[in-house]
């Protein structure tokens, strides 16, 4: 008997995950590009404080959370591609306008710009990749598309301090670079995603059908319950790994946003090293995502307790940082906590939160998730430099953020164990 589905590609599942992964790279390019360079653009601008530099970021992740839950609700309502392009046409513009600024004002009307236009990706990109990677590769897959902002890392820091520090060359030339790559980015996205109102229908055998439909289930059972549960987006349990993302996340914007200035201004290190020492986050967070990932799908019942040894370990690390006498040591402290911190952790929170989400609200939850943790990303950069003005060091911004660290995984671990309780 035959009857009529839609069919994507072949392998579509593979695209999607190497467009999201290649997405966050380009995104994180234009995170990392702009803080080696403060002093370049101070030239630019006129002398500013720390607290005004660090607004910078701050601005730009204020237009990025601003647009969570609602690109949420709307990746739900109208589609993936739909929200997207305009979307990425609108960051472009916003980093655009970044090099052609001649006061702090403009930079930071530019960043917002930036921050709302890539609001739209986050839902977008993790409900494609809910709805069309198989359930036993949920995790790995999340990891590899999560790996992206490794590279970008590694690629805006020491890009950005060879091609401004080394080679003298404007800084408005890497704003250039990454605005060309968000318009190619907008091109991929309209050429390789496809829209599900326009997918194909084909006639295809029962069997055939059958086996669709087995293999979308088994995506939906992994990303989302089959009943719904009390409490929606806020159930406890999410609200307490909306918590722990926030705290995971201050401690990483800090450490993204002030570490170049801190290793500049306070151990003396200058120049293109900046960008390497920093970038060693980067270098061993691939692997650690990767085999955490691949750890919670094996042992898909103990997420929680990967996730608190997770967060336990980058508290040590994010605190053991300050404490570090010599660049040596500080690169081998950042190695670890690029294997154990944040990155590491995303994939397995990320995939424990779909876990819980409810059918039917799986860009919202998320959307709701990253909310949470990126409105983190809003405070700790404009904080941190408001006490290096206040106090001339940033140590006391870094023990902040470990105190948070450790405060965040005591609840989730609070919650944890009631809800297991329950059941």
């Amino acid at each position: 008997m035959e009857t009529t589905a839609k069919t994507y590609p072949a392998n579509y599942w593979k695209r999607i995950v190497f467009t999201f992964c290649m997405g966050w790279t380009i995104i994180w390019i234009y995170r990392a590009m702009l803080s080696p360079i403060y002093s370049e653009i101070q030239g630019t601008i006129g002398q500013q404080s720390n607290a005004a530099m660090g607004l910078i970021s701050s601005c730009y992740f204020f237009g990025y959370t601003a647009l969570q839950i609602p690109s949420g609700f709307l990746v739900d309502k109208f589609g993936q591609k739909k929200v997207l392009i305009p979307g990425f046409i609108f960051f472009a513009l916003g980093v655009f306008s970044i090099a052609f600024a001649r006061n702090l004002m403009m930079i930071y009307l530019g960043a917002v710009a930036a921050g709302v236009g890539c609001g739209t990706y986050y839902g977008a990109a993790f409900s494609l990749t809910a709805q069309h990677v198989p359930a036993e590769k949920k995790g790995f897959s999340t990891a590899i598309v999560n790996s992206g902002s490794a590279l970008g890392m590694i690629l805006g820091l020491t890009g950005s301090s060879f091609v401004v520090k080394q080679l003298q060359l404007p800084w408005q030339t890497m704003v250039f670079i990454s605005a060309g790559l968000i318009v190619f980015l907008v091109i991929w996205f309209a050429v390789m995603i496809i829209d599900s109102s326009k997918v194909p229908v084909q006639s295809v055998t029962t069997s055939k059908v059958e086996e669709m439909e087995k293999v979308e289930n088994e995506v939906v059972e992994n990303f989302a319950p089959v009943t719904e549960t009390k409490g929606g987006l806020f159930k406890k349990e999410l609200l307490a790994s909306y918590l722990l993302y926030f705290t995971t996340c201050y401690a990483y914007y800090l450490i993204v946003t002030w570490l170049p200035n801190f290793l500049e201004s306070e151990r003396g290190i200058t120049g293109s090293m900046i960008g390497v020492i920093t970038s060693m986050i980067a270098v061993t967070a691939v692997p650690g995502a990767l085999f955490f990932a691949k750890l919670s799908d094996k042992h898909k019942n103990n997420k929680e307790k990967i996730i608190i040894g997770l967060e336990i370990a980058a508290f040590i690390l994010v605190a053991g940082s300050i404490l570090a006498s010599n660049a040596s040591i500080l690169a081998i402290v950042l190695l670890a906590y690029g294997f154990l911190g944040k990155l590491a952790v995303d994939p397995v929170l990320i995939s424990f939160v779909s876990d819980k989400a409810e059918p039917g609200k799986m860009a919202s939850t998320l959307g709701t998730f990253n909310f949470f943790g990126m409105s983190s990303s809003v405070v700790a950069p404009w904080l941190t430099g408001l006490i290096i003005d206040k106090t001339g060091s940033g140590e006391i911004g870094f023990y902040i953020g470990a105190g948070l660290l450790i405060f965040g995984t005591i609840v989730f671990l609070i919650a944890s164990k009631r809800a297991a309780n329950r059941v």
